[in-house]
């Protein structure tokens, strides 16, 4: 019996340390497709709300739900400059986690990757920045819509 329970406690470990090791899989692939929205924004500030919301509704099962934990795995600052089209015309890391790297970069593949809403009242090329907070297990809220944090 004593064998058997170390056999299964040794399974669950390695079976855990795998999955540990993959790590988590983040936001670079949208779960489920968003048709391209129009943002009637009259400023950039009031276009990031519109962005933040599409994000959310793009990834949201990946949105962290109520108030973020004291501690929280990443804090990824981004300057997105959006043309007349609503496409990422350039994505700048302006902070990022030395300690994760692949957070950033799954970061700015989401933002790359988005059909942002057309901005409608607003000309020409403008920049916005969005602050990501991603927790250990690859859900984020955007500073934008957050809940908060304890």
């Amino acid at each position: 019996m004593n064998r058997f329970v170390g056999l299964a406690a040794a399974c669950l470990f390695f079976a855990h340390g795998a999955a540990a090791a993959a790590g988590p899989t983040y936001f670079s692939e949208p779960l489920h497709a968003v048709a391209q929205r129009v943002s009637t924004a009259a400023d950039a500030r009031a276009y990031r709300l519109d962005a933040a919301r599409h994000f959310y509704d793009e990834y949201a099962p990946r949105i962290f739900k109520g108030r973020l934990p004291p501690l929280i795995h990443a804090v990824v600052v981004v300057e997105t400059t959006v043309d007349q089209f609503g496409h990422a015309s350039d994505v700048k890391l302006v902070r990022g986690p030395s300690h994760a790297p692949d957070v950033s970069a799954a970061v700015i593949q989401a933002i790359r990757r988005a059909k942002l809403p057309t901005p409608t009242r607003l000309a020409g090329n403008f920049k916005f920045t969005e602050i990501w907070l991603v927790t250990k297990d690859g859900r984020f809220q955007l500073d934008a819509l957050t809940e908060g944090q304890n």
